[in-house]
């Protein structure tokens, strides 16, 4: 199976490598398998009720070069591997915990040697446009086509840009600076003209900084069509037969709440013309008005939804069509960690049922209700009080059904240096952001259920000190097709990685934070990952879609 460790093979280095020199161009190569048919027999439980952690696949028709780009520089060695072996180099709160947690946004203390600042931007003025239209639009250091790349855009992004090229070297269309930092190469990449195809349909993109920066659906059996255009009922009956009937009338008004209100549909799709195709999406085989059906045990994030013939449709990232009646809807965790704004330690509730205590008359602790599963506190160091706590929200708590956060430093000395480094505990379950010695935010995490396994050898978390080289507002993770564990997972959001492929991620297919359930990567609740992503470094500039920079990521270090 392909998971967060089988694919992180020795030879997986020297590609990383070799996608440091690639140049602008994007491939046809091989796709993420959507296809008529997999030949394998896999329910949602065994494809998606073990979490995704799985190299990067989008955009499915990169070269190979391409395809690991996310630690592109000669620092990827050092990136990718451990400082040192194995040591480091919930529900809805209370109004009582939410005075704890209610301020989400991350508190922006920078190292002295962070990244380039946003405005970083010499001497070029943005008085411009360009539009992305690839899945990746990479943009580079440098107005060259072997320079180092900075991060990428997403099909339907428009950034701001300067209204000269800087020079045509190894790009026709020219090289363009853009906003805050680097170049991007006008071509099939890129383009400066709005009114294409592809910039019109994909301009909504993702709502960076919520939870779901989609509307996420997972697959049902047999999995949706892919329209590559508004089907007419006809085309519909032709391509799903008498199921496309039994379908719709299962797909209740409860579901239809959860989706959302519908958008608008775009002239340019009620004038009958095809969906365009970013440049390197995945194109399948045409049948009919379809381009075959998803994969098996597959989910989407969608950029918008439509009601036509009476049923709802979900336009994919990759410009596909798809019947929403054929998927459920994803339910997003009411997990939300706990934001540290005044000196104390972080403790998450373990248990249903713990007993909330507040001063009585007399000044001891007296049970006056229930502390909601999974909500977020901070204790305030004093001595237990017959086995409670006391927190800076005024209420008392058993400390025996808390994970309270030990804190600690980091054996690099990131915290002794003041900067950010985040701690996460496989027996603990539990995630800890750190600015220097002092904890931040702290939630409840899955980790690989292999535990304390060897991660060659099980679907463990990889353990030691690391530093995030790569962002990405979201991308597609998979498993191997043959196998009954295989999933196609599109758009998993808050992607950071950390080693190879492994990677701090939201899940948006399952609420078993705080028990071990992963691959072997670090999920996160939604919200939690959203907190996480804009908090540390390196930053993903407005516009853009990810972010590489392998000398000043945060650290992050995994432990038992």
């Amino acid at each position: 199976m392909r998971s967060c460790r089988r694919k992180r093979a020795a030879g997986l280095t020297a590609e990383l490598i070799a996608g440091a020199g690639s140049g602008p161009g994007f491939g046809l190569g091989v796709g993420l398998g959507v296809g008529l048919d997999l030949g394998v027999v896999l329910g949602l439980v065994l494809g998606l009720g073990a979490s995704a952690c799985s190299e990067p696949v989008e955009p499915p028709g990169r070269h190979l070069r391409d395809r690991t780009a996310e630690a592109s520089s000669a620092h990827v060695a050092a990136a990718s591997a451990p400082l040192a072996d194995g040591a480091a180099s919930g529900s809805a709160a209370s109004s009582s915990a939410a005075s704890s947690s209610a301020a989400r946004e991350p508190v922006d203390r920078e190292p002295a040697d962070r990244e380039p600042a946003e405005d970083d931007a010499g001497e070029a003025s943005f008085d411009a446009k360009v539009a992305s239209i690839a899945m990746r639009t990479w943009i580079y250091q440098e107005p060259r086509e072997h320079a180092q790349k900075l991060g990428y855009l997403r099909a339907g992004a428009i950034v701001r840009r300067a209204s000269e090229a800087a020079g045509t070297e190894g790009c026709a269309g020219g090289w363009y600076a853009v906003a805050p930092r680097g170049y991007v190469c006008v071509g099939k990449g890129a383009s400066l003209e709005f009114d294409h195809p592809v910039a019109l349909v994909a301009s909504a993109g993702p709502k960076r900084g919520e939870a779901m920066p989609y509307r996420y659906v997972i697959s049902r059996e047999p999995p949706p069509h892919l329209y590559y255009k508004l089907p007419t009922e006809h085309e519909q009956t032709t391509s799903e037969g008498k199921a496309r009937q039994k379908s719709v009338a299962t797909f209740g008004e409860r579901a239809r709440r959860e989706l959302g209100p519908a958008d608008a549909i775009p002239q340019y799709l009620l004038d009958g013309r095809e969906l365009p195709k970013p440049y390197g999406a995945e194109k399948g085989l045409v049948v009919h008005a379809h381009r075959g059906r998803a994969a098996r045990a597959s989910a989407f994030g969608l950029i918008a939804t439509f009601d036509w013939t009476g049923r709802p449709f979900g336009l994919t990232t990759e410009l596909d069509l798809i019947p929403v009646d054929r998927t459920s809807v994803a339910k997003l965790s009411a997990l939300a960690g706990v934001v540290v704004s005044e000196p104390g330690t972080p403790a998450i509730v373990a248990q249903y049922g713990v007993s909330l205590h507040r001063p009585g008359p007399d000044g001891r602790p007296r049970a006056v209700g229930e502390a909601p599963y999974r909500s977020g506190w901070v204790l305030k160091g004093d001595a237990p009080f017959r086995g409670l706590v006391e927190t800076t929200a005024g209420a008392w708590l058993p400390a025996a059904s808390l994970r309270i956060a030990e804190v600690r430093e980091d054996k690099a000395g990131f915290a002794r240096d003041g900067r950010k480094w985040i701690d996460v505990s496989i027996e603990e379950q539990l995630l800890v952001a750190y600015e220097g010695t002092r904890p931040v935010f702290a939630t409840l995490v899955s980790t690989g259920r292999g535990e304390l396994g060897d991660p060659e050898k099980t679907q463990a978390t990889v353990r030691g000190t690391f530093m995030i080289y790569g962002k990405h507002v979201s991308g597609t993770m998979d498993g191997d097709e043959t196998t009954r564990e295989a999933f196609d997972l599109r758009d998993v959001p808050y992607i950071q990685y950390f080693h190879k492929g492994y990677a701090l991620h939201g899940a948006y297919w399952h609420d078993d934070f705080g028990r071990v359930r992963s691959h072997g990567c670090i999920n996160l609740a939604p919200a939690d990952a959203a907190w996480l992503f804009q908090w540390s470094e390196p930053r993903v500039p407005e516009g853009w879609h990810g972010a590489l920079n392998p000398n000043h990521g945060t650290l992050v270090y995994v432990h038992r």
